[in-house]
């Protein structure tokens, strides 16, 4: 057990540090100062919220494998003791408990054994390595067609509209079964969930603008059902195996997760690219489907997309890195220290694509580890070299501190990134 640990435990809440994930303007893909601040005190400090509450702060790699593994937290964020991140969030948490939801509405990923598993597998066939793959060739067709678009349109573009986006968007649209016509409209309610700055009444009417959506898609499934996965999850609302608000939920999971964050992904990617032309250089020029994987791994550790860090509260008491967390205390773990942390990553601030980065922590630990992550590092295997190889001389028709970043949700990203060749 460290001092630091010890330290920050015995002090009272106004001297424990605040929990600050604000990245620096001249580095914005790097974690934030406080967290490497954090690290080097130790694996597992204390921090203090915005509301004057306290909760544990992981940064070490093995103590978030330890604390994301444990069968002793929860990640349901309507238990009393978990950390909520702003006001808004904290709002629609209590409105929904007015409600009498026992959910905050993103379902599995906020559950816990055994309700996780049984909703969690009846999803899983869909985001297996063989169904994924069986749509790489689609995939690869339809960014070669959105990089046709750019090469003839006019210059700047902004990546974010004209690739990053639509990919993930129209991919994830094909094998739900939603129409993609309806992006801006899901697109819109995503962003509005995931802004730390919305107020708890406009998260609610997001949230539910997304459930309302989904139910509608699932009623049209239960009497058309096609062969995309919404029809899936009706045929088993009529099994009695789902309840058709279980399978709305899980529809608004997909939706969300399949485009927010790997949208942002591949502008972040890109812009790392840029910033490293010799890294660029190695994977424009290279059809080693190997190396095309390994870098997607090492831009997957070294950027850093949950921005928020993974909230948890402890259901007992439990030891992390040789401190004992008590029942009821909340954990934040961070993936961009933990993927970072010199102890398991050599060099760990150095972008290599040809290093093994494949331990990385970036789609989660444990039972609640990412289901659509084949997705997407497929998407990304096809998106990066394809851009690359398409466009070899392509560059940034902006500087980086003018460059907007999303610094006010909990998924980071930019929200533009203006290119030119």
């Amino acid at each position: 057990m460290t001092s630091a640990v010890n330290n920050s435990t015995s002090g009272t809440p106004s001297e424990i540090p605040e929990y600050d994930i604000s990245r620096p303007a001249r580095c914005p893909l790097d974690p934030a100062p406080a967290m490497r601040a954090r690290q080097e005190e130790g694996p597992l400090t204390r921090i203090r919220l915005w509301d004057g509450s306290t909760a544990w702060l992981v940064t070490g790699y093995e103590a978030h494998r330890e604390a994301m593994a444990s069968l002793q937290v929860s990640a349901d964020p309507m238990r009393p003791g978990s950390p909520r991140l702003s006001a808004g969030e904290a709002a629609m948490a209590d409105a929904l408990k007015q409600q009498g939801k026992s959910s905050i509405g993103m379902s599995f990923i906020m559950m816990d054994d055994p309700e996780h598993n049984r909703l969690r597998r009846m999803a899983t066939s869909a985001f297996t390595i063989k169904r994924v793959e069986a749509i790489r060739v689609s995939t690869q067709r339809l960014v070669d067609e959105l990089i046709d678009k750019m090469l003839d349109g006019p210059k700047p573009v902004d990546l974010v509209e004209a690739l990053a986006l639509p990919v993930p968007s129209l991919v994830i649209s094909e094998l739900l079964g939603v129409p993609y016509d309806d992006h801006d409209f899901f697109q819109t309610n995503s962003k509005a969930i995931i802004n730390r700055h919305t107020s708890g009444e406009d998260r609610l009417a997001a949230r539910q603008e997304l459930i309302n959506y989904l139910d509608e898609l699932l009623g049209e499934k239960l009497t058309k059902p096609g062969e995309d996965l919404l029809s899936g999850l009706a045929e088993r609302i009529k099994a009695g195996e789902l309840t058709r608000e279980e399978a709305t939920e899980m529809g608004v999971l997909m939706l969300f997760a399949g485009h927010e964050t790997t949208a942002n992904m591949i502008t972040l990617g890109i812009l790392t690219l840029l910033q490293h032309p010799d890294q660029l250089a190695l994977l424009r020029d290279t059809d080693d489907p190997k190396l095309i994987a390994s870098a997607v791994d090492e831009l997957l550790r070294w950027i850093t997309i949950t921005h928020g860090g993974l909230r948890r509260v402890a259901l007992e008491d439990i030891e992390v890195a040789g401190q004992v967390i008590r029942a009821g205390e909340g954990i934040i773990s961070v993936n961009e220290t933990a993927n970072r942390d010199p102890a398991v990553f050599a060099d760990p601030d150095r972008l290599d694509i040809t290093r093994d980065a494949r331990r990385h922590v970036t789609f989660g630990y444990g039972i609640h580890q990412c289901l659509g992550q084949p997705l997407a590092r497929m998407e990304l295997q096809v998106v990066y070299p394809s851009l690359l190889r398409r466009i070899p001389t392509l560059a940034l028709a902006a500087d980086l501190e003018d460059i907007p970043f999303k610094a006010d949700g909990f998924v980071y990203g930019a929200y533009e990134l203006p290119l030119t060749w």
